[in-house]
C-alpha cells in the first residue's frame, strides 16, 4: 500500500500508521517513530487497550477497550496495553470471583437474564468456568470455597448489614458476594492462655502442669493465630468455661469434657487465682474453673493468747457443689473471681481468731482439733460439724490436714525441736520399758506354764506306770493260778 496524491492533508505534529506490505519512503517533512509488531491473541487470551482509536481516526483519550482472541491486530498511534496480553481467568468448581463495577452498564447474569449495574454493585462469577472481564468492571477478588472439618469453622462478616456470624463444619463453604472473613480480636492474655493450654503462672505452680493435656496446636499455627478461625478451647473433665457474650450481656457455662466454641461476640472470663505457699494474688491466669475433688495448700500465721508466733501448713480438700442446668447455681462458680485466694483468708481468718484466745501450750498439746473445730464449727450437739460451705461461691471444705507447726521465733524453733525430741526420747524410752517389762512377763508365764506342763506330764507318766504294774500283778496272778491248776491236774490224772 502506498500513500497516493488523494490521502487526506496532514498537519504538524499528526501521526498515522502504515501497514504492510508495502515500501515506502518518507517524505522531507515526515519523521519514522516506531516500528509496530503484529499483536496476537489466541482463544483465552485478552487483553485492554488505553486511548483506543475512535470513529474519526484520532485516539479517544481516556477511553478503554478490551480486545479477546483468537484475534491478531497493530497498535494504533496514541493507543498502548493496560496490563499487556493476559490469559482468560480459569475457575474451578470450588472457586469464585467476586466483581465490583466501576461503571455502570447491562450484563447478562449466569441464568442468561439481563441485569442492570450501578458502580460499587458486587456479584459473583462462580466456576467451573473461564472468565474475561470487562472494562466496566474493577477490583476482582478471587475466592476458594473453605473445606471445614467437625469442630472447625470461620466467621464471616456481612458487609452490607455488618452482621457477624460464625460458620461451622463440617462442610465446604464460599463466602458470598456481600461477605467477608473476620477477624476475631482477643486480649493477648487471652491468646497466651489458649496458647498453654489454660492457664499461664509460674513453673512452680502444682495446676500449671494440668493444662497440659488441653493445649491445641491446630489453633496456632507457629506463634500466630488465624484470627479469622473459629476459636476453640477443650474443657478438661471436671472443669468449667464461663464464656460472656459482650452483645446481649449473658454468661453461660461449659462443662468439661466439652469443646468451648466462641461466637463473634463472646470472650472467655479470665480467672486471676492466688497460688504458690503463702498465697500471692493473681499468680495464676486461667480460664478453667476445677470443680475438685481437689486441695488447696497454704502456709497460715497465727500468735497464741502468749504471743508465740506459729507458722501453721495446712491442705485443705476442696469441690465445688453445682446444679447442671440451672442457671443461677452455674453462675455463682464465677461469682468469686479468686476462689482460692478467698477460701484461703476465710480459713486463715477464723483459725487466727480461735489460735489468739488460746495458750501455746494447750494449743501444742491439741493443735489439730483446736484448728479442726476453729474452721468448720460445732453443731447444736457440740459436735464438729464434716464440711464448711461457702454460700457466695458453693466452694466446699470437706476436710483440712495440718502438715507442719513452726514457731516463726527462732531461739523459739529451737527450744521446742529439743523440747519435742526430749519428749520423743522419753516416750521411746518409756515404751522400750515397757516392752521389756512385758517381754519379760511373757517370759515368766511361759517358764511356768512349762513347769506346770512338765509336772503334768510327770504325774501322768507316773499313774501310766501304776496302772502298768496292776497290769502287771493281775497277769502274775492269773499265771500263777493257771499253773498252779494245771500241776493239780496233772497229780490227779497220775494217781489214777
Amino acid at each position: 500500500m502506498e500513500e497516493t496524491d488523494t490521502a487526506p492533508a496532514r498537519k504538524a505534529g499528526d501521526e498515522w500508521q502504515l501497514r504492510g506490505p508495502l515500501t515506502y519512503l518518507p517524505k522531507p517533512e515526515e519523521e519514522v517513530v516506531n516500528e509496530v509488531q503484529l499483536t496476537v491473541l489466541s482463544h483465552h487470551q485478552y487483553c485492554v487497550v488505553v486511548n483506543p482509536l475512535g470513529d474519526d481516526g484520532r485516539p479517544c483519550l481516556g477511553c478503554r477497550e478490551l480486545r479477546k482472541g483468537p484475534k491478531t491486530f497493530f497498535l494504533h498511534p496514541g493507543e498502548k496495553f493496560e496490563r499487556g496480553i493476559q490469559d482468560a481467568i480459569i475457575l474451578e468448581s470450588d472457586e469464585a470471583l467476586l466483581v465490583t463495577a466501576q461503571e455502570e452498564f447491562d450484563d447478562i447474569t449466569e441464568d442468561g437474564s439481563k441485569v442492570h449495574l450501578t458502580p460499587g454493585d458486587r456479584w459473583m462469577i462462580h466456576g467451573p468456568t473461564d472468565y474475561i472481564p470487562r472494562t466496566e468492571i474493577g477490583n476482582i477478588q478471587r475466592r476458594k470455597a473453605t473445606p471445614l472439618n467437625e469442630n472447625e469453622g470461620i466467621y464471616v462478616r456481612n458487609v452490607q448489614s455488618g452482621q457477624v456470624r460464625a460458620i461451622l463444619g463440617p462442610q465446604s463453604y464460599l463466602l458470598q458476594a456481600a461477605e467477608e472473613l473476620y477477624e476475631k480480636e482477643l486480649t493477648p492474655l487471652a491468646e497466651e492462655i489458649l496458647k498453654e493450654g489454660g492457664g499461664v503462672g509460674d513453673a512452680s505452680i502444682r495446676k500449671i502442669a494440668y493444662f497440659d493435656g488441653a493445649k491445641d496446636p491446630s489453633l496456632f499455627k507457629g506463634n500466630k493465630r488465624d484470627k479469622t478461625r473459629v476459636v476453640t478451647y477443650r474443657c478438661p473433665s471436671n472443669c468449667a468455661v464461663q464464656v460472656y457474650n459482650y452483645i446481649e450481656k449473658t454468661a453461660r457455662v461449659v462443662f468439661g469434657p466439652d469443646l468451648v466454641v466462641l461466637d463473634p461476640h463472646e470472650n472467655f472470663n479470665v480467672l486471676s487465682l492466688s497460688a504458690g505457699k503463702p498465697k500471692k494474688e493473681n499468680a495464676l491466669k486461667t480460664i478453667c474453673l476445677m470443680l475438685g475433688p481437689n486441695f488447696i495448700s497454704d502456709h497460715i500465721t497465727v500468735e497464741t493468747s502468749d504471743h508465740a508466733r506459729l507458722k501453721i501448713a495446712v491442705s485443705m480438700n476442696n469441690e465445688f457443689r453445682v446444679e447442671r442446668g440451672n442457671p443461677e447455681s452455674e453462675a455463682m462458680l464465677f461469682s468469686v473471681p479468686d476462689f482460692i485466694g478467698f477460701a484461703c483468708r476465710e480459713v486463715a481468718s477464723k483459725v487466727r481468731g480461735k489460735v489468739a484466745s488460746i495458750p501455746f501450750e494447750q494449743f501444742h498439746k491439741h493443735s489439730a482439733d483446736i484448728i479442726t473445730a476453729a474452721v468448720f464449727g460445732k453443731n447444736a450437739d457440740g459436735e464438729v460439724n464434716k464440711e464448711v460451705i461457702f454460700t457466695a461461691n458453693n466452694l466446699v471444705i470437706t476436710n483440712i490436714d495440718i502438715q507442719s507447726i513452726e514457731p516463726i521465733d527462732h531461739h523459739m524453733r529451737d527450744s521446742l525441736s529439743k523440747s519435742v525430741q526430749m519428749a520423743i526420747e522419753i516416750s521411746t524410752k518409756s515404751i522400750e520399758r515397757s516392752a521389756q517389762h512385758e517381754a519379760q512377763r511373757t517370759e515368766q508365764k511361759a517358764k511356768g506354764e512349762l513347769e506346770r506342763q512338765k509336772l503334768q506330764n510327770e504325774k501322768e507318766a507316773e499313774e501310766a506306770r501304776k496302772e502298768l504294774l496292776e497290769l502287771q500283778a493281775v497277769a502274775a496272778a492269773v499265771e500263777s493260778t493257771g499253773q498252779a491248776k494245771a500241776e493239780a491236774q496233772y497229780n490227779f490224772t497220775m494217781k489214777d
